[in-house]
């Protein structure tokens, strides 16, 4: 499928991953509709950072995901949809996670319960590498066992099951995106990355973190929109679950070292309690495989983990990105 002149949804588009993969999206020539969640104040969220000339060529929607008539009034006319909108913080699913049952599973029975009706062409449906747990072996592929070690990962669990039910039960042209550790400018406080970087950034020279074990399988946010778009032009990657990862790990403790090291070499690391998951929740090990992206699409990996990083870091030094966030708080 090509995505030139396609009528394309992007929900979550006023997110992290979500707005870059608007970007792209333009780039490659679409027709953009970007749902965006309602708010009092008429914030677009990262969308109202992008250049005018460029957001005067998408549509914005506001409304919610978990409300069946706002979904199916904003997927009227559109070919392709892009499923980001969740909630997808860890530590904020210990305490509320009635809200991320309503959001990422009910949000997401809403969206394929419409792209059927409508007769949607193709839905990708974005998952996480969270959904495995702590690798029982490495690389992941597709196929390693589900484990629920949050109650954030459960509901994605949830939300890909029923994505995979209409695929089954309705022959609906549903792919199962499954991004790995993503990072880059715009991502939220409470990843780890970011943390690391405001926290230096604003000054600190004891930079708070939790755990620095476990490892994670990092990948820029351009690398991972071009995964999304390489997969939705995929017609053999209907039905399937398709990681993209780049097939690496680096601890929480080495890329800490990395950020310091590019930053402020005179930081150090503390252990701040408050940051550490419950034991049998905290995923020690995400390594993933990329081999079916790369059997059946022509991505490849651009961005090395230290251009990445730079990259992101740059974009931080900017005081206008900077002042957006609180590095002096542990954000959940």
């Amino acid at each position: 499928m090509e995505l030139k002149n396609k009528k394309v949804l992007v929900t979550g588009s006023d997110g992290f991953i979500g707005s870059h993969l608007v970007e792209e999206l333009v780039k490659e020539g679409a027709i953009v509709r970007a749902f965006v969640y309602y708010n009092s104040f008429n914030s677009w969220g990262w969308l109202d950072s992008l250049p005018k000339e460029l957001l005067e060529r998408i549509e914005i929607f506001s409304g919610d995901i978990r409300d069946t008539n706002g979904v199916r009034t904003a997927m009227q006319g559109m070919e392709v949809v892009m499923h980001l909108a969740a909630l997808i913080a860890i530590p904020f699913s210990y305490h509320s996670p009635e809200s991320y049952i309503d959001t990422n599973v009910k949000g997401t029975l809403n969206v394929v319960q419409a792209a059927k009706d409508l007769g949607v062409e193709r839905i990708l449906v974005t998952s996480t590498s969270e959904v495995y747990g702590t690798a029982q072996f490495v690389p992941i592929t597709e196929s390693h066992a589900k484990q629920p070690q949050s109650p954030y990962s459960a509901s994605k669990i949830g939300a890909d099951a029923i994505a995979d039910s209409f695929f089954r039960s309705f022959n609906l042209p549903v792919t199962i995106v499954r991004p790995f550790n993503t990072y880059g400018p715009r991502q939220s406080a409470r990843a780890v990355i970011p943390t690391i970087i405001t926290q230096l950034l604003s000054g600190k020279e004891e930079i708070s973190l939790g755990d620095l074990t476990p490892t994670r399988d990092l990948l820029y946010v351009k690398d991972t929109v071009r995964g999304f778009i390489a997969i939705c032009k995929s017609e053999s990657l209907v039905g399937h679950e398709v990681n993209i990862a780049t097939e690496s790990e680096i601890s929480i403790g080495d890329l800490a070292n990395e950020l310091i090291t590019q930053i402020n070499p005179k930081a150090k690391i503390t252990g701040d309690k408050q940051r550490l998951r419950p034991e049998k929740s905290e995923v020690f090990r995400l390594y993933g495989s990329n081999i079916k992206l790369k059997e059946n699409t022509a991505w490849q990996q651009v961005y090395s983990l230290k251009e990445g990083l730079s990259e992101t870091i740059n974009w931080f030094r900017d005081s206008k990105n900077l002042s957006r966030y609180k590095a002096d708080i542990y954000n959940i």
